[in-house]
């Protein structure tokens, strides 16, 4: 493991703990050459299926893709990182139990929007835009509209 202070390969593992979840193990390191102390995580790299774009294009599925754009969403809203990190492991898990091989890239967004909606609507309603590529004002307003429409949910904000 490269330390982070001095660039060092060379390590001890001076701690190992399982998560809370069971699924990622941390590990307290000490470098050998500049005795700083850090942390790393370790979890098994599941064989996620290739998710394939609108363009067509295939590329390796990332998670960190997913919690990434809930953030660019959810940026300056009330929401703890840790809802966050929840849905991103939940359409993980999802997504794993369907069992396929390829998914397309709009699965990921329909399940994101889902989750969005039902943790806050200005979140969502920005993460739409961007993923439904509204073209102006009126595509903005009637996705507002269909908000208020299910259920005559109130906009939280």
């Amino acid at each position: 493991m490269k330390c982070p202070f001095c660039g060092s390969i060379e390590d001890k593992v001076i701690d190992s703990r399982m998560a809370k979840d069971g699924d990622v193990i941390r590990r307290r390191r000490q470098c050998l050459k500049c005795d700083q102390r850090f942390t790393s995580y370790e979890r098994v790299d599941e064989p996620f299926p290739m998710v394939i774009k609108k363009d067509g294009s295939r590329e390796f599925f990332d998670g960190y893709k997913i919690l990434s754009g809930l953030k660019k969403a959810c940026e300056k809203r009330p929401i703890p990182i840790s809802s966050l990190e929840e849905i991103e492991k939940n359409i993980e898990q999802k997504l794993m139990g369907l069992g396929v091989k390829e998914i397309q890239s709009s699965w990921i967004g329909e399940e994101i929007m889902s989750a969005l909606k039902d943790l806050d609507k200005v979140a969502y309603v920005r993460f739409a835009s961007v993923y439904r590529q509204f073209r102006d004002i009126n595509d903005l307003i009637k996705e507002v509209k269909n908000l208020f429409d299910d259920k005559g949910n109130k906009v939280s904000g």
